[in-house]
Protein backbone atom coordinates (compact mmCIF):
# COMPACT_ATOMS: atom_id res chain seq x y z
CA UNK A 1 0.00 0.00 0.00
CA UNK A 2 2.85 2.03 1.16
CA UNK A 3 4.68 1.36 -2.52
CA UNK A 4 1.35 2.41 -4.17
CA UNK A 5 1.14 5.58 -2.63
CA UNK A 6 4.61 6.40 -2.91
CA UNK A 7 4.13 5.73 -7.32
CA UNK A 8 1.38 8.08 -7.11
CA UNK A 9 3.04 11.27 -5.37
CA UNK A 10 5.95 10.83 -7.25
CA UNK A 11 3.93 10.88 -10.39
CA UNK A 12 1.90 13.72 -9.81
CA UNK A 13 4.78 15.88 -8.40
CA UNK A 14 6.61 14.75 -11.90
CA UNK A 15 3.52 15.99 -14.12
CA UNK A 16 3.19 19.29 -12.00
CA UNK A 17 6.54 19.64 -12.75
CA UNK A 18 7.65 19.88 -8.55
CA UNK A 19 10.66 17.42 -9.32
CA UNK A 20 12.54 15.80 -12.36
CA UNK A 21 11.57 12.93 -14.23
CA UNK A 22 12.81 9.81 -12.31
CA UNK A 23 14.78 7.80 -14.44
CA UNK A 24 15.29 4.95 -11.76
CA UNK A 25 12.83 3.62 -8.95
CA UNK A 26 13.86 1.55 -6.15
CA UNK A 27 12.33 -1.73 -4.29
CA UNK A 28 13.12 -3.85 -2.30
CA UNK A 29 13.73 -7.87 -2.64
CA UNK A 30 15.39 -11.06 -0.84
CA UNK A 31 16.90 -12.70 -3.49
CA UNK A 32 18.92 -11.31 -7.00
CA UNK A 33 16.19 -10.63 -9.58
CA UNK A 34 16.91 -12.75 -13.09
CA UNK A 35 17.17 -10.72 -16.18
CA UNK A 36 13.85 -11.09 -17.40
CA UNK A 37 13.06 -9.89 -13.69
CA UNK A 38 15.38 -7.08 -14.13
CA UNK A 39 13.03 -3.95 -15.86
CA UNK A 40 14.77 -0.80 -17.20
CA UNK A 41 13.85 1.98 -14.99
CA UNK A 42 14.08 -0.40 -11.67
CA UNK A 43 16.51 -0.50 -8.90
CA UNK A 44 16.33 -3.54 -7.03
CA UNK A 45 18.23 -3.58 -3.60
CA UNK A 46 19.11 -7.46 -2.57
CA UNK A 47 17.83 -7.19 1.59
CA UNK A 48 19.17 -10.17 3.51
CA UNK A 49 17.26 -9.13 7.00
CA UNK A 50 18.46 -5.73 7.38
CA UNK A 51 21.51 -6.13 5.46
CA UNK A 52 21.61 -4.42 2.07
CA UNK A 53 24.50 -6.91 -0.07
CA UNK A 54 23.42 -5.73 -3.72
CA UNK A 55 22.15 -3.15 -5.97
CA UNK A 56 21.23 -4.29 -9.47
CA UNK A 57 19.83 -2.49 -12.42
CA UNK A 58 20.08 -2.08 -16.22
CA UNK A 59 22.55 0.49 -17.47
CA UNK A 60 21.02 3.62 -18.61
CA UNK A 61 23.44 4.51 -21.19
CA UNK A 62 21.94 1.99 -23.85
CA UNK A 63 23.48 -1.26 -23.67
CA UNK A 64 20.88 -2.33 -20.94
CA UNK A 65 23.56 -4.95 -19.44
CA UNK A 66 22.59 -5.95 -15.82
CA UNK A 67 24.93 -3.53 -13.80
CA UNK A 68 25.35 -5.57 -9.83
CA UNK A 69 26.44 -3.12 -7.20
CA UNK A 70 28.09 -4.48 -4.05
CA UNK A 71 26.51 -2.76 -1.16
CA UNK A 72 28.75 -4.78 1.67
CA UNK A 73 31.21 -2.84 4.10
CA UNK A 74 33.39 -5.63 3.67
CA UNK A 75 34.12 -5.52 0.03
CA UNK A 76 36.12 -3.51 -2.35
CA UNK A 77 35.05 -2.26 -4.31
CA UNK A 78 31.32 -1.03 -2.15
CA UNK A 79 28.69 1.69 -2.82
CA UNK A 80 25.58 2.99 -1.09
CA UNK A 81 22.43 3.22 -2.15
CA UNK A 82 19.80 5.20 -0.15
CA UNK A 83 16.22 6.30 -1.20
CA UNK A 84 13.57 8.36 0.03
CA UNK A 85 10.00 8.13 0.42
CA UNK A 86 9.35 8.61 -3.35
CA UNK A 87 11.62 5.70 -3.54
CA UNK A 88 14.19 7.44 -5.41
CA UNK A 89 17.53 6.01 -5.24
CA UNK A 90 20.91 7.90 -4.65
CA UNK A 91 24.07 5.91 -5.74
CA UNK A 92 27.26 6.86 -4.01
CA UNK A 93 29.95 6.63 -5.50
CA UNK A 94 29.67 7.34 -9.22
CA UNK A 95 29.17 3.91 -11.25
CA UNK A 96 31.53 3.53 -14.20
CA UNK A 97 30.94 1.32 -17.00
CA UNK A 98 34.28 -0.77 -18.74
CA UNK A 99 32.35 -2.70 -21.27
CA UNK A 100 31.56 -1.27 -25.04
CA UNK A 101 29.03 1.43 -23.34
CA UNK A 102 31.93 3.47 -21.47
CA UNK A 103 29.19 4.93 -19.05
CA UNK A 104 30.06 6.84 -16.19
CA UNK A 105 27.23 8.55 -13.87
CA UNK A 106 25.68 9.50 -11.01
CA UNK A 107 22.30 8.61 -9.79
CA UNK A 108 20.90 11.50 -7.19
CA UNK A 109 17.18 11.13 -6.06
CA UNK A 110 16.25 8.47 -9.02
CA UNK A 111 17.81 11.02 -12.01
CA UNK A 112 21.10 10.26 -14.25
CA UNK A 113 23.65 12.36 -13.88
CA UNK A 114 26.12 11.91 -16.73
CA UNK A 115 30.19 12.52 -15.96
CA UNK A 116 31.67 14.67 -18.68
CA UNK A 117 33.77 11.87 -19.64
CA UNK A 118 30.77 9.52 -20.23
CA UNK A 119 30.16 10.20 -23.80
CA UNK A 120 26.64 10.90 -23.15
CA UNK A 121 25.01 14.38 -23.35
CA UNK A 122 24.15 15.68 -20.02
CA UNK A 123 20.72 16.88 -19.84
CA UNK A 124 19.59 19.50 -17.33
CA UNK A 125 16.97 18.76 -14.63
CA UNK A 126 13.53 20.12 -15.54
CA UNK A 127 12.04 21.07 -12.27
CA UNK A 128 9.95 23.87 -11.02
CA UNK A 129 8.53 24.05 -14.36
CA UNK A 130 11.56 25.09 -16.53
Amino acid sequence: MMRAFSHLCRWIAERCRLIGRTDLVARVTPRHPTPEQLQAGSLVVVRDGALDKWACFRCPGGCGEKIQLSLSQSRRPRWAVRFDWLLRPTIDPSVRQLNACRCHFWVKQGQVQWCRDSGHRQVPNRTNGA
